[in-house]
């Protein structure tokens, strides 16, 4: 919760057919239930039908959707392609990514990329062990120092 009782927004950016993003939101709800907002956040409309169908609080998709709600989470949450310009086929507007990199939100990306990006000292592990990942050793951590920091 935020200091004005309001839930955390948790935003999950994904694009293309939205696997990556519903395994993010699935994940989520296991771990957190309804305790956070969710916002799907698609590059297209596919992903976020996808991320909505995992059980994401609200979505919305293109490029002026992530911009403007970007700007008001708390938590930002996708692959690495979503700060690189022109990532996902393009899917990624340099907009996009300049939203994402800008929003004074927690960043926690996740290294798969399709870009010709390679992040030196990073494993690479499947998709599942990154989220489990993300989301104990990253996320929870965060939203308790987060709800202990307002007590």
């Amino acid at each position: 919760m935020k200091p004005d009782g309001k839930m955390k927004r948790i935003c999950v950016i994904d694009g293309q057919g939205g696997g990556m993003g519903s395994t993010i939101i699935r994940k989520l709800r296991e771990a957190l239930g309804d305790s956070v907002e969710v916002i799907a956040l698609g590059t297209n409309a596919i992903a976020t039908a996808q991320m909505l169908k995992a059980r994401a609080n609200r979505g919305a998709s293109g490029e002026n959707a992530i911009v403007q709600t970007a700007a008001g989470a708390d938590v930002i949450l996708g692959p690495l392609g979503i700060v690189l310009a022109n990532a996902m086929m393009g899917e990624v507007t340099p907009r996009m990514a300049n939203a994402v990199a800008d929003s004074p939100a927690l960043k926690l990306l996740l290294p798969l990329s399709q870009e010709n990006v390679q992040v030196v000292g990073v494993v690479a592990n499947p998709l599942p062990h990154l989220v489990e990942a993300l989301i104990e050793e990253y996320l929870k951590p965060y939203l308790t120092r987060e709800a202990n920091a307002h007590v």
